[in-house]
């Protein structure tokens, strides 16, 4: 009993740590805090910096260094308890587990985080150069945003082909440094007088920086120069149009893949096929209502039916308040009979909502009989009755 209380206890934790299903209060709080903190402790790193700023509020500095010290420990720690219960760790065993972690970016960037601090305390004060690692919890935010975890992803993703790029830079840059000094290097010896002196002058150029400190005198010089600047520039756009166009298609691949699995969950679609799912992503559209939002309020037209695929939301109908669930939806009966909402759906925690609009919804059914059948069975079945089916929707509209 105890033994299934710990690990009760355990799953909990580890929901809150790794971002739970949505509508997990506590995994959002957590995410939040740990961002705030992060932040505020690359803000005193900063600040710590300038003499007199730091001289001020040394002790200020001190605390956020401590109390940021304690909770990213307990972080770690934490992370290391729950490996067990991540996905792909489940087959090994908590040993296992905790090593992989332990041994992943993410696990030694948190380790990074926290361990240089407790040697620094022990170590002479010669060696406390360590505290620079702080700067290090800035990549501790890629946790905690899916931005930049896209962005990493896309970075690993075309790293041959962001590998090439610098490659073929560097490949430029040499053969410009080398008839920048043909060029000139008798011109100006002391700044292109060797080759290796003249790529500092061909690297800030092809990177179109170009400082200013070496600047081409001869007519040929600056022939080299202008097609120097020319090349830099589709230099520098070749990283830029691989990383943009890769993380587009990342995003797109998530919300591909996150629309799926809503869609997935509702029983309406249970039985669709990959393709027919794939015809029916292309008419719903993803909505995100926050705890205590109104998603449709009594009186309105009915635009859209809703799907919840995440969460919770409570129907006040004029008798009583109904809770709907994931996999149930709302909205239906309002649509097919072109009326007003009788009745206003309030998301009781973060809910991800599909939302179908009325003309999609007709097209839909008369695509995908099944599915029509299955629509008018159920508002049939709510027609006269003020009652919520448990597949269902906000029976009547309504129906009066």
């Amino acid at each position: 009993m105890a033994r299934d209380r710990l690990k009760d206890i355990r799953r909990r934790v580890y929901l809150a740590l790794e971002q739970g299903p949505v509508g997990e209060r506590a995994g959002a709080v957590v995410d939040r805090l740990l961002v705030v903190l992060i932040v505020i402790n690359l803000v005193a790193v900063a600040l710590e910096s300038v003499p007199d700023i730091g001289a001020r509020y040394a002790f200020t500095f001190e605390l956020i260094e401590y109390v940021s010290l304690a909770v990213f420990t307990v972080e770690y720690g934490l992370r290391l308890w729950v490996a067990v219960e991540h996905g792909p760790h489940q087959h090994l065993s908590g040993m296992r587990a905790r090593l992989k972690y332990a041994l992943s970016p993410a696990g030694l960037i948190d380790l990074a985080a926290v361990l240089p601090f407790w040697f620094a305390m022990v170590l002479p004060a010669d060696f406390r150069f360590v505290l620079i690692f702080r700067m290090v919890r800035f990549f501790k935010i890629a946790r905690y945003s899916p931005a930049m975890r896209s962005l990493l992803d896309v970075l690993y993703q075309e790293r041959r082909a962001l590998f090439g790029c610098l490659v073929i830079t560097l490949g430029t840059s040499l053969v410009a440094a080398a008839l920048m000094h043909l060029a000139e290097g008798k011109v100006q010896p002391d700044k292109l007088g060797t080759i290796p002196d003249a790529l500092w002058w061909s690297i800030v150029t092809v990177g179109t920086i170009g400082y200013g400190d070496v600047v081409p005198v001869t007519a040929l010089g600056k022939l080299i120069a202008t097609g120097t600047i020319f090349l830099g520039l589709i230099m520098m756009a070749l990283p830029i149009g691989i990383i943009a166009t890769a993380f587009s298609e990342q995003i797109h691949r998530r919300d591909f893949i996150v629309t799926w699995g809503m869609i997935a969950r509702v029983p309406l679609f249970a039985e669709l096929d990959a393709g027919e799912i794939a015809d029916i992503m292309q008419l719903l559209r993803a909505q995100l209502a926050e705890a205590g939002e109104v998603i449709v309020r009594k009186g309105d037209a009915a635009h859209s039916m809703y799907f919840i695929a995440e969460g919770e939301v409570e129907v006040a109908l004029k008798k009583q308040n109904v809770r709907l669930g994931v996999g149930q939806f709302f909205g239906e009966v309002a649509v097919l009979r072109r009326a007003r909402r009788s009745a206003t759906a309030t998301a009781l925690c973060r809910t991800s909502l599909l939302v179908l609009d009325a003309q999609n919804l007709h097209a839909l059914m008369q695509r995908d009989p099944r599915i029509a059948k299955r629509i008018k069975d159920v508002v049939e079945k709510r027609v006269g009755r003020e009652v919520i089916s448990p597949k269902g929707d906000i029976v009547t509209e309504e129906i009066k």
